[in-house]
C-alpha cells in the first residue's frame, strides 16, 4: 500500500521520514492502513503539482508504472478524493515550511557586497469556479475586464540568484499585496537585502520591513514629493519617511537601438545610506535583480501549470494544492542548485527549469532513485540534464514584456508588435553627479 508513496529521485530531498514526522507533527497520520495510506496521499499532491494536466487517477498510475509489481490495486476517484480531504491542508504547509528558504550555494550569486538579496512580489492564481471557492475567492476587475474565474492572491520572498522561496503566503485577492507583505516581515533578518517594486514604497510599510533589521531597495514613483534633509557625494539624497531615514537615488536609463532610443526615469529609496560604501550606479545596476521573482512566478504559472486553472474546489483543497506547489518548486530549485553547485563558476540563473521539471517528471515515472545508497549523489539525473543543457548568457532586454502568442482569436496587445531582435547599448545617468553623470554603458 506504502509503494506508491514516492517522487522519484526527489524522494532523495523529501524522504519517507520526512513525511512520516510532518504527518505525526500536524497529526495527520491515520489510524488504520488504507488503499491510499496518509504518506502515499502526500506523494500524491506533490505528484499531481508535478502533472497539472492529468487528474489524480492518471497521476496515481505514474506513481505506480515503475514499480514492477508491487502497485497496489487501483483506487477509485472517490478513494482518491476522500484521501485528500483526510489528509487536509495541515501536513503540505508544515512540509512546505521544513525545505523553505535559500537553497544553500557555493556561488556568489544572490549576494551583494555581504548582503543576501532578496525580492518580494505578489501575483493572482485562477480557482475553480465553484460555489465553495466563491465564498473565499473573487473575481478581480483586471485589465481586460472581469477575470472570468476568481482569483488567489499569493505573495512570495524569493531568494535572488537561486529563485528559491523563503516564504510564501496567500489568500483571497481582496487583501492587498501589502498586507500580505506585511506578514512576510517575521522572514527578513539583519543581512538580508530586500527588492520590491512601486507598490511596496508606502511609508508604513517600509518602516515595519526596515524594523527587522534587513535593508531596503524599493522603487517608488518618480514624482513623489520627499524633502531632502542632506545630499551625498554621489547626487543622493537623505529623506526621512516616517522615522526611518532612506536614501533617494534618481537615474535615466537609456536604450539605443537601431530603431531608435527610449529613455526612462527611475526613483530608488534605500536604507543604505553611506554613499561611499553603496554607490548609486551598483544599486541601480543590483536592482535589476528584482526580475529574479517574476522569473519565479512565470516558472510556476507558465511552466508547471502551463496556465492551467488550480483544480481544488474547496478553499481547503485550494490551501492544500498551493503548498503543494510551492514545495514541488522549491525542491526542484534545490536539485538545480546542487546541480549547478558541483561546477565551479556556474551561475544558477543557467539551469534550465523546464529541463529539470522534464527530468523529475521521467524520474518519477521510472520510480528511479526512490531508495538512496549510502554514497548520495547530489548531482543525481536530473542534475546532469541540467548541466548537460545550461542556458546561455542572459541577454539585454529592449522590449517590454508582452504576449507574442494570443491565448484567443484577438490580438494580445493589437496588430503592430514589433519582433525584432536588436543590438542594444543601455546608458544609466544619475542627474546629480558632475561632469554630465554617466554611471555604465553597456553593449551586448
Amino acid at each position: 500500500m506504502f509503494a506508491p508513496g514516492h517522487l522519484g529521485e526527489l524522494t532523495r530531498i523529501i524522504p519517507f521520514e520526512m513525511v512520516d514526522a510532518v504527518l505525526a507533527e500536524t497529526r495527520a497520520l491515520q489510524r488504520r492502513v488504507r488503499l491510499v495510506p496518509a504518506r502515499v496521499t502526500v506523494y500524491l499532491l506533490l505528484a499531481a503539482a508535478m502533472f497539472t494536466g492529468l487528474g489524480y487517477r492518471q497521476v496515481f498510475d505514474r506513481l505506480c508504472a515503475g514499480l514492477a509489481g508491487l502497485a497496489p490495486v487501483r483506487p477509485s476517484g472517490s478513494a482518491l478524493r476522500q484521501a485528500r480531504q483526510r489528509l487536509g491542508p495541515a501536513p503540505m504547509k508544515a512540509l512546505f515550511d521544513l525545505i523553505s528558504g535559500p537553497a544553500a550555494t557555493a556561488a556568489a550569486a544572490g549576494w551583494w557586497r555581504g548582503l543576501r538579496v532578496v525580492a518580494v512580489d505578489g501575483t493572482l492564481l485562477p480557482v475553480p469556479d465553484c460555489a465553495a471557492n466563491l465564498t473565499v475567492f473573487t473575481r478581480q476587475r483586471l485589465g481586460i475586464g472581469i477575470s472570468g474565474y476568481p482569483q488567489l492572491r499569493l505573495t512570495a520572498l524569493v531568494a535572488c540568484g537561486t529563485r528559491s522561496v523563503i516564504a510564501a503566503v496567500f489568500g483571497p485577492a481582496t487583501i492587498g499585496e501589502r498586507d500580505y507583505a506585511r506578514r512576510q516581515a517575521t522572514h527578513l533578518r539583519a543581512g538580508m537585502l530586500l527588492l520590491g517594486d512601486r507598490n511596496f514604497a508606502a511609508t508604513d510599510l517600509l518602516n515595519q520591513l526596515a524594523a527587522t533589521g534587513a535593508d531596503l531597495l524599493v522603487r517608488c514613483k518618480s514624482g513623489r514629493n520627499l524633502p531632502a534633509v542632506a545630499r551625498c557625494r554621489d547626487g543622493s539624497i537623505l529623506t526621512r519617511l516616517g522615522s526611518l531615514t532612506v536614501r533617494v537615488i534618481d537615474a535615466e536609463i537609456t536604450i539605443r537601438t537601431a530603431a531608435g532610443t527610449r529613455t526612462g526615469h527611475y526613483r530608488l529609496l534605500t536604507t543604505l545610506t553611506d554613499a561611499s560604501r553603496h554607490p548609486a550606479a551598483d544599486l541601480i545596476r543590483l536592482y535589476h535583480e528584482r526580475w529574479e521573482i517574476e522569473t519565479t512566478y512565470a516558472e510556476l504559472k507558465a511552466t508547471i501549470l502551463t496556465g492551467h486553472v488550480l483544480r481544488a474546489r474547496t478553499p481547503e483543497g485550494i490551501d492544500q494544492e498551493v503548498w503543494a506547489l510551492l514545495t514541488v518548486y522549491q525542491v526542484l530549485r534545490t536539485a538545480m542548485t546542487d546541480a549547478t553547485d558541483s561546477v565551479p563558476g556556474t551561475d544558477p540563473d543557467r539551469a534550465g527549469f523546464t529541463t529539470a521539471l522534464a527530468a523529475a517528471r521521467d524520474q518519477l515515472i521510472l520510480a528511479a532513485g526512490v531508495i538512496a545508497g549510502t554514497d548520495i549523489d547530489l548531482v543525481a539525473t536530473i542534475g546532469r540534464h541540467v548541466l548537460a543543457h545550461l542556458l546561455p548568457a542572459r541577454r539585454v532586454r529592449t522590449n517590454d514584456r508582452i504576449v507574442k502568442r494570443a491565448i484567443s482569436k484577438y490580438n494580445a496587445r493589437g496588430p503592430a508588435i514589433d519582433r525584432t531582435t536588436y543590438k542594444a547599448i543601455i546608458s544609466m545617468v544619475c542627474p546629480g553627479l558632475s561632469g554630465g553623470g554617466l554611471l555604465d554603458s553597456c553593449a551586448p
